[in-house]
């Protein structure tokens, strides 16, 4: 099969402080997986180490074939892998149009195309950074990782803190992203049943391992390993 990302017995933390180990992942090229756990399980530092900002404490992490293990963030960043943080990490000093140019590569995905994913951009496109609302910000963050082109996108908690006719809106152009254009994607969403309608599959960590994995409709059709571990049915 077509493995675009393996991860194998992957350990990794921060200084002297193991958050994950014992990760065995397998992700195929156009296929999409949801990160799930309570806060502190080692959600966001998969990703981290999915993208080299983590230290390193044990086994592998391979790319489109290639092992990627000692690949700095900016190296892995060229090869194809995009990353939307929780920060957002937006130029709040550039209009959302320049954010966007800044960082643009040859690909499917251009301004042009994000601007139809997100009309709301569209229309504040001369505006800086700093005046969007957080859930612009958020739709800017997405676009300027899609305009990158990658092969790859890591999504950290994309609808926290935002109104829900704006997770709607934004759960929408995930939906679109991964199942209409089959971008590989992993995301870590707090909103399970949400990001589980729009996944291929699912994990679900606890202290800092992989606990459950299953195909996110299994996970839809019989919710009680979300009830054991996230302590709910449905979150």
């Amino acid at each position: 099969m077509d493995e675009l990302l393996v991860l194998r017995d992957l350990a990794a933390g921060y200084g002297e402080a193991r958050v994950i180990a014992g990760i065995d992942v397998e992700l195929r090229a156009g296929r999409s997986l949801a990160v799930l756990g309570r806060n502190g399980t080692g959600k966001t530092t998969l990703l981290n180490t999915v993208i080299g900002a983590t230290r390193h404490m044990g086994g592998s992490v391979a790319f489109a074939g290639r092992d990627i293990t000692r690949l700095s963030s900016d190296a892995r960043a060229r090869i194809g892998i995009g990353w939307v943080p929780q920060e957002r990490n937006i130029f709040r000093s550039l209009t959302v149009d320049e954010n966007m140019t800044a960082v643009a590569l040859p690909g499917p995905w251009t301004k042009e195309r994000v601007y139809a994913l997100f009309p709301r951009l569209a229309e504040r496109r001369r505006n800086f950074g700093n005046q969007l609302s957080g859930g612009e910000q958020q739709m800017l963050a997405i676009g300027r990782a899609l305009v990158l082109n990658p092969r790859l996108i890591l999504l950290d908690e994309p609808t926290e803190g935002l109104a829900p006719i704006i997770i709607e809106e934004l759960m929408a152009a995930l939906k679109r992203i991964i199942r209409d254009e089959g971008l590989s994607a992993i995301v870590v969403e707090q909103h399970a049943k949400k990001i589980l309608g729009v996944t291929d599959d699912s994990i679900i960590l606890d202290r800092g391992r992989v606990v459950h994995a299953a195909p996110s409709r299994d996970l839809i059709a019989d919710p009680a390993p979300l009830e054991k571990h996230l302590g709910v049915a449905a979150a």
